[in-house]
């Protein structure tokens, strides 16, 4: 499972804005993003440009020849 989340670091610590749904002493991952927080506007951006790319490589007409020799 992936979240993301806001917080800031303060004397060594990194304090969440908001608290996370996990049993104590949970083992996670950080990983630490730095620099300006983009806009929701900038995000959509880029999903779009990625959903489109997608798209492109998923809708791909010549890859019906790996379905047919799937289906032999």
């Amino acid at each position: 499972m992936t979240t993301t989340l806001e917080a800031t670091y303060e004397d060594g610590k990194l304090i969440l804005d908001k608290p996370l749904p996990l049993p104590n002493k949970a083992h996670v991952i950080v990983t630490v993003e730095t620099g300006p927080i983009t806009s929701d506007g900038e995000r959509a951006s880029w999903l779009e440009l990625s959903e489109h790319s997608l798209l492109k490589a998923w809708d791909n007409p010549q890859d019906d020849v790996f379905n047919n020799l799937l289906a032999k």
